[in-house]
């Protein structure tokens, strides 16, 4: 018989990344990191989403034991660092004004474009996510593809170095050069879907409660990882939010809360405060502070971008809406101090590594970090912003879709994004959210659209258009 693995909810894999938690906002868990090393426990998976093998029931037991007094230790005040929408305006002396008058919702190309430039730029990361930067970098030298400017490949890339860096097991038959065939499913896909459906149920004065609901309607458990499968655990065990974020869930900072913002900023152009508000309030099922900013960062630049074509104000949008003391603050403000300092982007990645190397790689910091870093160093430029998010390694699908969201959506026009970039797609997205498997980036462009300025309580068709 096979031991079923559920990863990343099993009290063994969580208490060594609550233990690095800790340590991060300032909680002393010596005495109980102590105590889980001496019993034999090991540390934190450092990629898998569980430990090599299971633990035993009596090193389970005490894993769950040791979170509760995890979750019992002080945490320092949090005013550099609030979670509460409030609190995290009055810490923003840069807040964004509403504008006087609503923007009209964005053009159905231009939501195209958004939408193209987001699958490929995940697409591209997808079979390289997990690896090392050195991992990323060899793979691509190999194949005559560095700096990165296309696809990476399979072909031509000796065995040895093959065997040394794996490709993502379960991304390499659908997304290399040789094998695309229309966008495979991602969770960096699947999430924006059902943002539209939160939309087009409820319209912007959804509340988080909503959100679950939505989740545990139409979202599979299976396709949740790290902070959201903690929540949607948590759901299911009577666990409300905002309670969902905190209770045993050490990825509350990580990057998922950012891979579900861009629709917020697609539906509310021009008006980055919003945008960030309703991020927020989707953001804090999963999340606190730092995971929560990234979230709102994201969705501001992403509102300020349907309303240029300039990419560094765009950024300057999304730090109006994060606490300025904040560690999220700071990793983006070094990522483009890093982007501006260098020429060469493969020396900008090595400066972040060396700054936010000791983190998780999915943790929202060096993640952010190295998006405003792509983002900066491209100057709007698609190609050249999905390649460097994506070059840079960390969370390469996640970021690569952001980047190429951003980008896409400042090309404005599917037609000016390189044809050898979206044509693999064949504008056909596979996802198991229910009534979108194979629906045309184009028709999600609508569906978007739609949504912008829709009536709340609208209940969405039972199946999308297909193309």
């Amino acid at each position: 018989m096979t031991d079923l693995r559920l990863t990343w909810v099993q009290p063994e894999d969580l208490i060594g990344h609550e233990l690095r938690q800790a340590a991060q906002d300032g909680r002393d868990a010596t005495r109980i990191a102590d105590r889980w090393h001496a019993a034999g426990g090991l540390p934190a998976p450092d990629r898998a989403g569980a430990s090599p093998v299971p633990a035993t029931p009596q090193l389970r037991a005490l894993a769950g034991e040791l979170l509760n007094e995890l979750a019992l230790l002080p945490t320092p005040p949090t005013e550099r660092e609030p979670t509460d929408l409030p609190a995290i305006r009055a810490a923003c002396p840069s807040w964004p004004d509403t504008p006087a008058e609503p923007s009209p919702a964005l053009s159905v190309p231009r939501l195209h474009a958004a939408w193209l430039g987001r699958a490929v730029g995940c697409l591209l990361g997808k079979p390289v996510e997990k690896l090392p930067l050195s991992g990323i970098r060899a793979l691509a030298r190999a194949t005559g593809n560095w700096p990165l400017r296309t696809w990476f490949t399979a072909e031509g890339v000796p065995d040895e170095l093959a065997a040394a860096y794996p490709w993502n097991r379960r991304s390499a038959p659908t997304s290399l050069a040789e094998n695309i065939d229309g966008m495979p499913e991602d969770d960096d896909l699947n999430y924006p879907l059902l943002t539209v459906l939160l939309l087009r149920r409820h319209g912007r004065a959804f509340t988080t409660a909503d959100v679950a609901r939505l989740w545990l309607d139409e979202l599979p458990a299976g396709r949740t990882f790290t902070a959201e499968r903690v929540a949607y655990r948590n759901l299911l065990a009577g666990i409300e939010p905002p309670e969902t974020a905190r209770y045993r869930n050490p990825f509350r900072e990580w990057i998922g809360a950012a891979i579900r913002a861009d629709v917020h900023g697609w539906t509310n152009p021009g008006d980055p405060a919003a945008a960030a508000a309703q991020a927020h309030r989707e953001a804090t099922l999963t999340h606190t502070a730092n995971g929560v900013y990234g979230a709102m960062f994201v969705a501001a630049v992403i509102a300020a971008a349907a309303r240029t074509d300039e990419v560094h104000g765009c950024l300057r949008a999304g730090l109006s809406v994060v606490p300025p003391r904040s560690r999220l603050a700071e990793a983006v403000a070094f990522g483009i101090e890093s982007a501006r300092a260098h020429r060469d982007f493969e020396t900008v990645a090595d400066a972040l590594h060396a700054a936010y190397g000791h983190y998780h790689w999915v943790h929202v910091l060096p993640n952010a970090a190295l998006l405003a870093a792509a983002l900066t160093h491209a100057d709007g430029d698609f190609g050249g912003s999905i390649c460097r998010a994506v070059s840079g390694g960390w969370d390469t699908d996640s970021n690569g879709a952001t980047a190429g969201s951003v980008a896409g959506l400042l090309a404005g026009h599917p037609a000016r994004l390189p044809e050898h970039w979206t044509a693999p797609l064949k504008n056909r997205l596979a996802t198991s959210v229910a009534g979108f498997d194979g629906t045309g980036f184009d028709t999600l462009a609508e569906l978007t659209r739609a949504v912008t300025h829709g009536p709340a309580g609208q209940e969405p068709q039972k199946e999308a258009r297909r193309t």
